[in-house]
């Protein structure tokens, strides 16, 4: 398993999280060798604690950044109009970490080898297909992302984005034919790989819930409490929390004047610091556990207006029992308000939608209720990485 990510502890991002939960199933069956990079805020004993859970872990320093200078930045332009590798693959490629692999492929040690996000593909050459098993698990399209943002007006660099766009659709359509299997974790990223390999079969395999780090809550806190989890260093996630700040919360609190929003996650970029000086909003950073927040609040938010793929902070609330609203982006993947199945999220995509469905919930506790008691048994019977972990097992022994 590849992950330039270190996928330890498993509460870092979405990445950390389905690497670590796939491999620590995995690794129960099968001999498993991780082959990762370690980041300035990776500890020993977080190399020490992973190590414990594979048979073979092998681990490289992550290369110096230079997307930073002037210079690195057209240099890695250039590279990719020239090769179709965008920047961020090459930020983290590694030589010593391909020539390890290399190797070790070249030496028959392995029957399988997957990468843990499309970031990793670099490190797969065409012809590995003659020695192994190759399989990609695309936690989401970049292409379909880079769109998305373009789409919503969110892009960091507008017209970066607009010139990396035709590039990154020929670099997911090329890195794609490398591969003897491609996983994905939503439909809406299945239709779009089918596009750039027609004849694969893409199985979709969503991400999962701990249930033992995310149990059901036992009280309805009731109140005007609202809350928001994810990293807060993510571009998605900044602009869902800021969206919902300058365009939402004050909305809400003309209706109910007490209402309080937390933002909890760790790493908050500067732009949401300063949203802490907004009536009613709390900025928490790291928190020991997410779930006490999920517990206390009345509703959770996922704003999201940009991200591709199913968004583990939709699941954790619902396992939770918090009552979530959730976007289009927020809910994807997810069956939650169509006709004829039990209603487990509501949704909103403008502002007044967000304040219509909050203000329901938060005048009826029996919908609370429903919406808390449904989530959770949909996360129970669909979304545990004990089912997401036999279906990704299937794809690599070939069932």
């Amino acid at each position: 398993m590849l992950s330039s990510t270190f996928p330890y502890p498993a509460t870092r991002g979405g990445t950390q999280v389905r690497t670590f939960n796939l491999l620590d199933y995995l690794s129960r069956r099968h001999t498993v060798t991780m082959v990762t990079q370690r980041e300035a805020d990776v500890s020993d004993m977080d190399i020490f604690n992973l190590r414990e859970r594979v048979d073979n872990l092998v681990v490289f320093d992550r290369p110096r950044d230079t997307s930073g200078s002037a210079v690195g930045k057209v240099k890695r332009f250039g590279t990719f109009v020239a090769r179709l590798t965008p920047p961020s693959v090459l930020n983290r490629y590694s030589k010593e970490m391909q020539s390890w692999i290399d190797d070790f492929v070249e030496a028959g040690k392995c029957d399988v080898i997957t990468c843990e996000h499309s970031v990793n593909e670099i490190y797969i050459k065409p012809d590995f297909q003659e020695k192994v098993k190759t399989i990609v698990n695309v936690h989401s399209s970049v292409y379909a992302s880079c769109r998305n943002q373009l789409e919503t007006g969110i892009s960091e660099n507008k017209l970066r984005d607009q010139l990396n766009l035709p590039l990154l659709r020929r670099y997911e359509q090329k890195y794609c034919q490398k591969f003897s299997d491609i996983v994905v974790t939503t439909e809406e990223d299945k239709i779009q790989l089918l596009e750039f390999k027609p004849d694969a079969k893409i199985p979709v395999i969503p991400n999962g819930v701990d249930l033992v780090s995310f149990p059901y809550r036992t009280l309805d806190p009731d109140g005007h409490r609202i809350v928001f989890v994810g990293a807060m260093d993510n571009l998605a996630n900044i602009d869902a929390v800021c969206f919902f700040c300058n365009e939402v919360l004050p909305e809400i609190q003309k209706l109910y004047p007490d209402a309080t929003f937390d933002i909890v996650g760790s790493r908050p970029a500067p732009e949401v610091l300063e949203l802490q000086n907004k009536s009613g909003v709390n900025v928490t950073g790291r928190v020991p556990s997410m779930v006490e927040y999920l517990h206390q609040a009345t509703v959770c938010v996922v704003t999201m207006r940009t991200g591709f793929g199913i968004k583990n902070k939709t699941l954790e609330a619902m396992a939770a029992g918090t009552p979530v609203i959730g976007s289009d982006r927020g809910l994807e993947g997810l069956v939650c308000d169509l006709p004829n199945v039990p209603r487990r999220a509501m949704r909103a995509n403008q502002p007044s939608e967000y304040v219509k469905a909050i203000s329901q919930l938060f005048e009826n506790p029996q919908l609370r209720a429903e919406l808390s008691h449904n989530a959770r048994q949909y996360v129970e019977s669909e979304f545990t990485w004990e089912r997401a972990g036999q279906l990704y097992e299937e794809v690599c022994i070939g069932v």
